[in-house]
This record gives C-alpha cells, sequence and structure tokens, in this order.
C-alpha cells in the first residue's frame, strides 16, 4: 500500500507536471518527508521519497520515486568532502535508500533533504527562469516578492546547492522559496498542499509581475521581410529543407526529426533581437541539455531562394561545428568525457520555423518544446532586465559533467531500426499493417499511408503514439498525393529511411474476361504507384546522404505463369524488374533496394477479402474459407504464409547483416518450385 506522504506527492506532482507554466517535460523534482515502518525493526523510521533521476513529474508514478532513510541522508554531512568532490555525495545516497530503495535518486535530492520542511518543490517555470536569467536578477526578486523569496546566485546542483538552500531558508523564516540564479525556483511548505500554494504563488507572481513592468517589445521590432511565409509555402518549404537538415544535423549520429512553426517561434525568428538572444544561448541546465549550448540559426529571409539557403546551411553547418568544437576545445580537461558530436540540435529558419533533432521522435519533439521554454525565458529577461544566461564555461561543466554522461551511459541499447524513419504503403491491413508493426517494434518510426485515411489513423493508434506512427491518407496512383505523403513523413519524423511499396489490389480473370480497365487499374496501382512513391522517395533520400532501403512486395507471380492472372502478373514482373532498375540507379547513393515474392497470404489480407479469394478458390476448385490450407499443401514446406513472414523478411533486408545486398528478390511462399529464381 502506498503510503499517505508518497500518495500525496505523486498527485501534487502530477498537478504541477501536467502545467506547462510550471515545469517542462522530464524537469525538476518534488519530495516530502515522512514515515514508515522498518520491516528489519518494526520500528517507524523518517524517509524521504524524492523523484527519481530522469522521471517526469506529469507522469510519475510510485516506481519513479526514490526512497531514503532521512537519517542517514542528512548524516552524510560529516563526510561531505567539500564542493570539489560533491560529485562522490551521488554514490553515497546508495548508502542511504530504504529497502530497495525505488528509482535511482537524482543529483537534486540533497536539496530535497537538507531543506527542513516535509514538503519540496524545484521547478522549471518560464516566468521564474526569466528573474534567474536577468542580468539585475537579485534586485528584482526583491523588488517582485519581498521576503518572501530569496535570491541564490547560480551553483551547479548538488550538495553545497542543497547546503546553501538549507541555511537560506533557516536565516529567513519569512521565505517560502527561492529564485536559483540561473536555473529555476524552489519552494517549500509543511504540507503538500502549502508547498503547491507556494510553487503557484511565486511563478503566479513572476507572470503578473512580467506583465504589468515588461517592456512592450522585449524581442525588439519586426524585421522587414522576416514575417512567417503564408502557411502552405512554409510548410511547403519545410518539407524541402527537412532532408538535407536532417542529413546535417546526422553527420557524426543518426538522428530524428521534428518540426514546428507554432506562432511563438515564427514570431521570435522575425524580431530584430533574435540572432543576439540566439547566440547566447539558453541557460536552465535542462534547457541546454536537450538542446545543445545554442541553436544553429539561417542568416537568411524566407523569401530566399531554396537553392541559396541549402546552400547557406551547409555553410552554417561547418561553421557550426567548427565553434562547438572549439567550445569543447577551451572547457574540457584529461577528466572530461569524448565530445558527442557537433551537429546542432535546433534549426531556426525565420518564416518556416524550428527543426530539433534527436535519437527517436520523443526526444527530437521534447527538444524543441525546451526551446520554446527558452524564447519564454529570453523575452521575459528581456521584458524586466536583460537576458543573461550562465557562463559557457558553467554550461559545459553541466553538459560534460560526469554525472550526466553515467545517466547516459545507463540508457537502454537501442534497438535495430532506431533512428529510421519508414513509409508504408497500403499499411492500413494485411500485410502493410504487419510490416509496419514489426518496423516500430523494431524502434522504427513509421508512417501509415493508406487510401482510407480513417483506417490508417487507427492502424498508427494502434502501434503506438504519434512519436511512433503517424496515418496518412494517400492514393499510390496520385503524383500530388504520393508527394503529400513523403512530405508527411519528412515533417513528422525529420527525413525517410525506408520505404515499403506493398499497396496493391489484384482481380481474377482469364485473358479473354479482363478488360482495359481492368489492365490499367492494376498498373497504375502497383507498376506506376510503386514508381511514383519510389520517386517521391529517392529525392528525399539522396538529398539526406544518408543511404537507406527501397523494398517491393512484389510476388510469387512475378516469375511463376499461371492461369487467368494476365494483369495482376504482369504488374508484379514490372514491379520485380523496377527493383533491378532501381537497384543499380540508387546504389551510388548508398540505397538498396530489394523485393520481396509472398504467395498465398490469404489471413488478414485486404487482397483474398475483396474478392480475390473468392475466385482463386473457384479456379484451384477448392472452398475460399480452405483457400491458405489449399495454398500451404502445395508448398514444399507445407506451412501457410502469413503477413507476419512478410514482415519479418522486410526487417531481415533493412538491419545491417544485410548492408551489402541490394537487387534481391527473396521468396516468402513455404517453397514453390516453380517459382525458383533462377
Amino acid at each position: 500500500m502506498t503510503n499517505p506522504a508518497a500518495a500525496e506527492l505523486i498527485a501534487r506532482s502530477n498537478r504541477l507536471g501536467s502545467d506547462p507554466r510550471v515545469t517542462n517535460y522530464a524537469g525538476g523534482n518534488t519530495s516530502a518527508k515522512g514515515t514508515d515502518v522498518d520491516p528489519a525493526t518494526g520500528e517507524p523510521v523518517e524517509l524521504l521519497w524524492v523523484k527519481g533521476s530522469g522521471g517526469d513529474l506529469g507522469t510519475l508514478t510510485e516506481p519513479g520515486l526514490a526512497v531514503l532513510r532521512l537519517d542517514r541522508l542528512r548524516a552524510l554531512t560529516s563526510v561531505y568532502p567539500g564542493v570539489d568532490r560533491e560529485d562522490e555525495m551521488v554514490a553515497a545516497f546508495d548508502y542511504t535508500l530504504h529497502g530497495k530503495g525505488g528509482a535511482a535518486p537524482s543529483i537534486d535530492t540533497a536539496m530535497h533533504a537538507l531543506v527542513d520542511a516535509a514538503h519540496v518543490d524545484h521547478l522549471h517555470p518560464d516566468s521564474g527562469i526569466a528573474f534567474a536569467t536577468s542580468a539585475d536578477g537579485e534586485e528584482l526578486t526583491a523588488k517582485a516578492f519581498g521576503e518572501k523569496v530569496v535570491w541564490v546566485p547560480w551553483r551547479r546542483p548538488g550538495w553545497q546547492l542543497g547546503l546553501d538552500i538549507a541555511a537560506i531558508k533557516e536565516a529567513n523564516p519569512a521565505a517560502i522559496g527561492c529564485i536559483l540564479g540561473g536555473h529555476g525556483i524552489t519552494a517549500w511548505g509543511d504540507t503538500s498542499a502549502e508547498a503547491e500554494a507556494n510553487s503557484l504563488w511565486i511563478i503566479d507572481t513572476a507572470e503578473t509581475f512580467i506583465r504589468e513592468n515588461g517592456r512592450a517589445d522585449p524581442l525588439g521590432t519586426i524585421m522587414e521581410g522576416y514575417g512567417a511565409l503564408p502557411s502552405d509555402q512554409r510548410l511547403s518549404r519545410a518539407a524541402a529543407l527537412a532532408p538535407t537538415l536532417r542529413g546535417l544535423a546526422s553527420t557524426d549520429r543518426a538522428q530524428v526529426g521534428h518540426f514546428t512553426d507554432a506562432p511563438v517561434v515564427l514570431d521570435f525568428l522575425a524580431s530584430s533581437e533574435s540572432p543576439r538572444l540566439v547566440a547566447l544561448g539558453t541557460s536552465c541546465p535542462d534547457h541546454f541539455l536537450r538542446t545543445k549550448v545554442k541553436p544553429m540559426l539561417l542568416d537568411l529571409p524566407p523569401t530566399a531562394s531554396l537553392d541559396a539557403q541549402l546552400a547557406r546551411l551547409h555553410e552554417l553547418h561547418n561553421e557550426y561545428r567548427a565553434d562547438y568544437q572549439a567550445y569543447y576545445d577551451r572547457n574540457a580537461t584529461a577528466a572530461s568525457p569524448a565530445i558527442r558530436g557537433a551537429d546542432p540540435l535546433v534549426v531556426l529558419v525565420p518564416g518556416v520555423g524550428m527543426f530539433s533533432y534527436g535519437a527517436n521522435k520523443q526526444t527530437a519533439r521534447v527538444a524543441s518544446e525546451f526551446y520554446i521554454n527558452a524564447i519564454n525565458v529570453m523575452r521575459g529577461a528581456e521584458a524586466i532586465s536583460t537576458y543573461a544566461p550562465i557562463d559557457e564555461a558553467e554550461k559545459f561543466r553541466i553538459e560534460y559533467w560526469a554525472l550526466e554522461e553515467a545517466k547516459l551511459q545507463r540508457m537502454p541499447r537501442a534497438k535495430p531500426l532506431a533512428t529510421r524513419v519508414a513509409l508504408v504503403t497500403g499499411a492500413a491491413s494485411g500485410i502493410g499493417k504487419a510490416i509496419a508493426t514489426r518496423l516500430a517494434a523494431e524502434g522504427a518510426c513509421v508512417v501509415i499511408a493508406d487510401l482510407d485515411l480513417e483506417k490508417a489513423k487507427a492502424a498508427a493508434a494502434e502501434i503506438g503514439n504519434t512519436d511512433v506512427a503517424i496515418g496518412v491518407q494517400s492514393n499510390v496512383t496520385d503524383e500530388l498525393q504520393v508527394q503529400a505523403a513523403v512530405d508527411a513523413a519528412v515533417l513528422a519524423f525529420g527525413g525517410l529511411d525506408l520505404v515499403v511499396n506493398n499497396a496493391g489490389l489484384s482481380l481474377s480473370k482469364s485473358l479473354l474476361e479482363t478488360t482495359v480497365a481492368d489492365w490499367d487499374l492494376q498498373h497504375d496501382v502497383m507498376a506506376k504507384g510503386s514508381f511514383l512513391v519510389s520517386r517521391a522517395a529517392a529525392k528525399v533520400l539522396i538529398d539526406q546522404k544518408l543511404g537507406g532501403d527501397i523494398i517491393y512486395i512484389s510476388s510469387k507471380n512475378s516469375v511463376f505463369a499461371g492461369p487467368n492472372n494476365i494483369a495482376y502478373s504482369a504488374t508484379k514482373a514490372d514491379q520485380a524488374h523496377q527493383v533491378r532498375l532501381l537497384a543499380a540507379e540508387l546504389g551510388e547513393y548508398g540505397v538498396k533496394v530489394n523485393g520481396i515474392n509472398p504467395d498465398g497470404v490469404v489471413r488478414g489480407s485486404g487482397i483474398f477479402a475483396g474478392g480475390w479469394g473468392a475466385k482463386r478458390a473457384a479456379v484451384y476448385g477448392v472452398d475460399e474459407q480452405d483457400l491458405g490450407k489449399y495454398y500451404a499443401q502445395r508448398t514444399l514446406l507445407k506451412r501457410e504464409v502469413l503477413p507476419e513472414n512478410v514482415a519479418n523478411a522486410v526487417f531481415v533486408l533493412c538491419t545491417s547483416d544485410l548492408s551489402h545486398t541490394t537487387g534481391l528478390h527473396i521468396p516468402v511462399d513455404a517453397g514453390v518450385a516453380a517459382a525458383f529464381l533462377r
């Protein structure tokens, strides 16, 4: 049963963490002190429950809490070796855990343990950080909050900061909290409700002070020609820029992308002060750990040509990498972790929006959210003062902190298809859905394209949230709809790595029964459709310069001659030769093109359910419900072929194990001798 103090803490944390005014994703931490029974003695023991390292307040549950003995935590003060060795105190937390201890304690545990209050909140509200990053933040804090909030000069999180805040609380009995220079806020209370109320009072008071006392144009005037493009032009330009930008951002390691054209971003980039503020970088540790110390800013107006913007972005990327390497070299010591990559994590394009990058979609999206927090902080600080983030050396100490490195090393090993973005056509059901499901399970982000938008969205929702899969409507016979699906992929996930031409249909008719309309329909969907999808995707793959995979779901019928199947088999042969042609053409770009030849995939198949199954059953003289069994018995392995078997083959083709394979067709037919490749 959850301890009442812990239950109150979780409820408070969820409320605070769900409000973007209060804190950002996985930012800040909260705690509660109380008593519980020690199972080893049967006696009551004082405990501290505190949000564990890396957790998120808005979604915090009991397993996300670290549980420590308060007496042993406070006793660590007697062995504290001083600020130069305070990182050693984190390892000492292991000796204070209660039972198994729950989640790993964060560096901020000291603040919560040492402050003499039953409940403590440490948060990162934009309004509070605006005070924390103002050049005259200490004076403004006194003016805005009086004796209720005390200024604490910047200090890196750790044991000493906990001691500092504890001393400040003791020396200022009227205080309910602190502004932590360059960082955020801390509030406390005797009850959970009081701590929450005090946190919200500090945030509300900061917002009111900025609103009532701030300048009307804190970001300066609007630069002529730098306003937002109309929505359709903006998205079109973003889609055109995205592949190249993702390639640049992935120079050191592959990244997934996110794009936003939120008004707060567009307004910031149109303002005259934005170049100065962008160069100053972010301040709150949670911000720059997610966004790097500063973004890359395109210094051209949105009306510049696409070619001019792309050329300039390449120049700026080279400059950014050199600047970041110099930043690392200036600050690194022999004990510093190796440089983690010199590419930007945030790229700002005036009039278009913001592109952000990470090891997965959620990380990329959160980086975007954090930079929007940073924009709000800059606006607030410039409204009441001058934005003055912590200096470069302190940023480096945080970014390349040994404790931060240890946290990165604890992250689970990436899945085989992590950072890869897949587009699967005809994926709302059957083989396509099985492929999309398998690719997502192996770490890919997946775009499910289907003629039926609602079914595409439903299939995506079954696979995961929008950080994992999205559904889009696309008729693969329509050039514009195909391009729209590819654009949707690059705007949702930054680019494209893996394309599966799966959309198809079939009509089982003899030569004399096959009409021109029958012939055209099947060739339009499968031969022309695959061509259109591959052509649109190839442009992205070439611009990214990251290689990639194009896979055709062809058929045994591409090489096997059977009765009453002229249009279907002919178009499948067309697809099969497209594989060979594109493998020869795209190899120089590192793009592999391969095919899969399934047969007899009856279960879950949209094609078979649409009348094809009944007609094939009639051709073979069996009941439709027995068609799968019939197909299985005519194979060498006597096994029915399922959609998941095809999905398995797609996965294998995309892994590093087949990195040197292109132009191949893999049969997934349980063994049909007449369809052996020769």
